[in-house]
């Protein structure tokens, strides 16, 4: 009985020390998520201010008792951010795509073909992502100024077509696939695209899709490239749009304006993220675990 009684004790203690730690974790889990939001808080507050209320606070105020909406009709009239949108559009798509295609065909080949030299290629290729960005930007400049496609779409796409750690990511994927699968398929009589189209493709999805929703991302937030490489507003995108709006726009004192046009700016890629995570961190861990 006293034995019994000493266990429950045990257990209890477990339980409460446990209840405890889960308490804590939580706690500081919702001041960390606390900290992370508000800058999104506070700018989706200053894009429903007016003009001149915000310009009347001396002190900040977290909340506002007249919000309006008339600064998103700003982000659309008084500058061509309709136009940014679009460019982005085609930016994004096509890049997407076209680095999708060039991925999936150099993963599996790396992944599956044999053929002279393929271990070093491939220790070649991942050397390349030592080279600092600042030299490949200013080796891209170079030829693309060189082949006359500054303001244009060609221009902003072909640079960003290719990426070695995506390449290396599906790698590791298709590597994950059985070899019987592969050796079933040319016993039937199967090509190597054909295969990869029916076989490696649907069972590396989960990847494939996470890959897609980061270049996504990564072609929504360039900045650089395309600042760099545009001086037309006809080709500006909505990252390097942004500075325009804020010099030749709103202007500089024109705080609320500006959030706002952020504000719609941030809503696709956020919406993107909300609604594929689950892929995302799926594809993520199933790249990174071999076996």
């Amino acid at each position: 009985m006293r034995k019994e009684k000493d266990f429950q004790k045990i257990e209890r203690a477990d339980r409460l020390r446990t209840g405890a730690l889960r308490a804590v974790t939580y706690a500081a889990l919702t001041v960390w998520a606390l900290i992370v939001l508000f800058p999104f808080y506070w700018m989706v507050l200053t894009s429903v201010k007016s003009y001149a209320s915000y310009n009347a606070e001396y002190i900040p105020k977290l909340f506002t008792l007249s919000p309006t909406l008339q600064n998103y009709a700003d982000a659309f009239t008084t500058v061509p951010l309709a136009r940014y949108f679009i460019n982005t559009i085609i930016f994004t798509v096509f890049t997407t795509a076209l680095m999708l295609a060039v991925t999936v065909l150099a993963a599996y080949a790396f992944a599956r073909m044999e053929f002279w030299g393929k271990q070093l290629l491939f220790t070649l290729f991942l050397s390349l992502m030592m080279i600092p960005n600042e030299l490949v930007i200013i080796t891209n400049y170079v030829t693309i100024t060189n082949l006359d496609l500054r303001n244009t779409f060609p221009g902003l796409i072909l640079p960003s077509v290719t990426s070695v750690f995506y390449i290396y990511l599906l790698k590791e994927n298709f590597e994950q696939v059985p070899d019987q699968l592969y050796y079933a398929a040319k016993v039937d009589g199967t090509s190597d695209l054909k295969y990869l189209w029916r076989v490696m493709i649907p069972i590396c999805r989960p990847t494939i899709v996470t890959i897609t929703i980061l270049k996504a991302i990564e072609c929504w937030n360039s900045y650089v490239w395309p600042r760099l490489i545009t001086d037309d507003e006809l080709y500006f995108l909505v990252s390097n749009g942004i500075q325009e709006i804020r010099e030749n726009g709103f202007g500089r004192e024109n705080i609320p304006a500006m959030m706002a046009a952020v504000v719609v700016i941030c809503i696709p890629l956020i919406v993107l993220f909300l609604v594929f995570r689950k892929r995302i961190m799926e594809g993520v861990s199933r790249g990174g675990t071999k076996g």
